[in-house]
């Protein structure tokens, strides 16, 4: 039956993002569309959330990427009747963590004194695969999209990321299967952190993306392609 995918992007992230994915999933004879929301102007998951609801069908499917991944959990809590098939890619379900407020914090100081070019310095490498920490193309395109944002827009997405609540009850309860997609080399969400998710979700798969960060779609886009279409054809 034909439906409608949404994937959602991560922090300070856009479309880009979900290139390759897009391309492959919108060629499947069983996605009527695919939708990427902005979540620009948003302080909160929960309004994240409920800007997908708001021109959302009655049923339809979500894959989300790192902040994305946290949306997914607003729309199971906000209408869970409503999601068909749900993946999360290199993302959590935990309350904030201990010295995470202070780390995002830094770097939300950093972009209004020096801009978010300064931000992407910093931010970028340590997401990516050991061995992508040098690839020009792959660097560029997430600064550019880093760039495509402003520093008030950035405090927007930190404040709801550190106002979040912990949603591991919540996905100890999905009817849903969840397929968790992660980086080998991811030290922003772990795959450890992925495999304590997948081991108290009641139906789910996890598929650990060789060669690959936390910006795993941008950095194995064939393999996490791959999996979305199995996904979205399971």
């Amino acid at each position: 039956m034909s439906s409608v995918v949404y994937l959602l992007h991560g922090l300070m992230c856009d479309k880009a993002v979900w290139e390759h994915q897009n391309l492959l999933l919108s060629a499947q004879s069983s996605v009527l569309e695919v939708r990427q929301p902005s979540f620009r102007g948003c302080n909160s998951l929960e309004a994240m959330a409920a800007r997908v609801l708001s021109d959302a069908p009655a049923k339809f499917s979500v894959a989300g990427h790192s902040m994305g991944g946290r949306v997914v959990w607003e729309l199971l809590a906000m209408a869970p009747e409503r999601v068909d098939k749900v993946a999360v890619l290199d993302s959590g379900c935990r309350g904030v963590q201990a010295g995470e407020a202070e780390k995002r914090n830094h770097l939300l100081s950093l972009a209004k004194k020096k801009g978010l070019d300064e931000v992407g310095k910093l931010w970028i490498g340590p997401m990516l695969h050991p061995k992508r920490r040098t690839d020009s193309k792959i660097i560029d395109n997430i600064s550019a999209m880093l760039l495509r944002n402003t520093p008030e827009e950035y405090e927007g997405q930190i404040q709801a990321l550190l106002n979040r609540q912990d949603r591991q009850d919540l996905v100890r309860q999905l009817q849903q299967t969840v397929w968790y997609l992660v980086g080998d080399e991811d030290g922003w969400s772990s795959p450890d952190q992925h495999r304590e998710m997948y081991s108290i979700t009641p139906k789910a798969q996890l598929h650990i993306i060789p060669n690959a960060g936390h910006m795993s779609t941008m950095e194995q886009p064939e393999a996490v392609s791959d999996l979305l279409v199995k996904w979205v054809n399971s």
